[in-house]
């Protein structure tokens, strides 16, 4: 094996024939370099996207959160918190109520889904730093009536403008579910004060108003019971575990959700679209296999007499194959060490100096970036099968020299 890869590498490294072959062979490590550099960005503007959403929800979305099974609510007892809380890693935890409603503010009409939480819910979720206008005032002995929170989009649609103070409070309605009279009015109505503006992620945006719990259970006309339960863990502690002991104390009567899973049809989305352009850069790389396919053939039969002359000495045709796949393996090998390299580089300059931005009105000026050490591995099988791939026909045809070819 040793001698194969010597002679591998003194075909690739010594001085050929013809300045074609030298020219040919460079552009084939070039392009892997570049397909390799490529391969590696792209997963990791995945990376940093999926890493900005987690960052971003994690606003909204608890650590953990603890949803029924079956039906809309949870009964919440003092045993049923008392058992969560007692699990290790468990820091906080926070009692929500959401349902679909109605907004209106003056002639501006919204549906939108209106969330009741307790004074902990800004401990497990830190919303008040996604605060873009007015304050968060709820659970903090300062609210004045009923005040809420309303994502960026639905007051846009409302048309608020807390900076020119509001004029009005917001009606909610929210349908009765019980049998009406003919001259019952078939919503019930709630009035709420806006008292900031939040902005997390569109979709969050254009639906949630938050509201103090109270108010949300006398619109719902309950008590006691809950859409889900938020739990905050010590950063220390894995979501994992925490979440498995969870689910093994209370049964199976509650759904368990880490972070991913509250969002599993969106990182299921994003992995998808990642290991689609991942795919389709993988296919482009194919066009370079065409350039080692090129440099190898021509490798080959500048070194016919070469190779009759090894065979003469007794190397077999499984040792002549292996050379010139050696050989192509040797030019992936140099090409994917030097778009790592590349990749590396561009990957520093677009985290510390922002080489290619992002226009206005997203929440970051550039594309973000994350680094994972198994990219470098899923980029090096890739770029390494395909140099591999490229190698097999020059090296059949190797193979298949007569010892008793002479140059002419």
């Amino acid at each position: 094996m040793r001698f194969e890869w010597y002679i591998a590498r003194r075909y690739l490294f010594g001085k050929k024939r013809a300045s074609t072959i030298n020219i040919i062979t460079g552009l084939s490590m070039f392009g892997i370099a570049i397909g390799a550099a490529a391969l590696f960005l792209v997963l990791s503007v995945f990376n940093g996207f999926e890493d900005l959403l987690g960052s971003m929800v994690s606003r909204f979305n608890p650590d953990i959160k603890i949803v029924p099974s079956e039906g809309k609510y949870i009964e919440v007892t003092d045993s049923l918190l008392y058992t969560i809380k007692s699990v290790d890693g468990v820091r906080e935890v926070s009692e929500t109520l959401e349902e679909v409603a109605l907004f209106r503010y003056e002639e501006n009409l919204q549906f939108g889904i209106i969330k009741g939480v307790d004074s902990l819910f800004n401990k497990v979720n830190s919303i008040d730093s996604a605060i873009l206008d007015g304050y968060y005032l709820i659970g903090r002995g300062k609210e004045i009536g009923s005040v809420g929170v309303f994502g960026a989009g639905v007051a846009n649609s409302l048309k608020l403008a807390l900076g020119a103070k509001v004029t009005q409070p917001v009606a909610v309605y929210m349908p009765k579910k019980k049998k009406r009279g003919a001259l019952d009015r078939p919503f019930r109505t709630q009035f709420l004060i806006p008292s900031g503006v939040f902005s997390i992620q569109q979709e969050i945006d254009m639906q949630y108003v938050l509201a103090p719990l109270p108010f949300v259970e006398r619109l719902l006309n309950v008590t006691k019971k809950r859409s889900a339960i938020e739990v905050d863990i010590d950063p220390e502690a894995d979501p994992v575990q925490v979440s498995k002991v969870l689910s093994g104390k209370l049964g199976t009567a509650y759904d368990i959700r880490d972070r991913r899973k509250q969002d599993e049809a969106y990182y299921k989305l994003m992995k998808l679209e990642k290991w689609m352009f991942f795919a389709l850069f993988a296919l482009m790389m194919l066009l370079v296999a065409f350039n080692i396919i090129g440099a190898l053939w021509m490798i080959v039969l500048s070194k016919q007499q070469d190779i009759a002359i090894l065979k003469a000495m007794g190397a077999t045709a499984k040792t002549v194959r292996n050379i010139f796949l050696f050989e192509g393996l040797l030019i992936s090998i140099y090409g994917l060490i030097s778009g790592l390299i590349l990749g590396m580089v561009l990957y520093l300059l677009q985290k510390h100096v922002g080489l290619v931005g992002i226009p206005e009105g997203f929440v970051i000026d550039s594309y973000p970036l994350s680094f994972r050490w198994t990219d470098w591995i899923v980029v090096g099988v890739t770029v390494l099968s395909i140099g591999m791939a490229a190698s097999v026909l020059p090296s059949l045809r190797a193979m298949r020299i007569s010892v008793t070819k002479r140059e002419k």
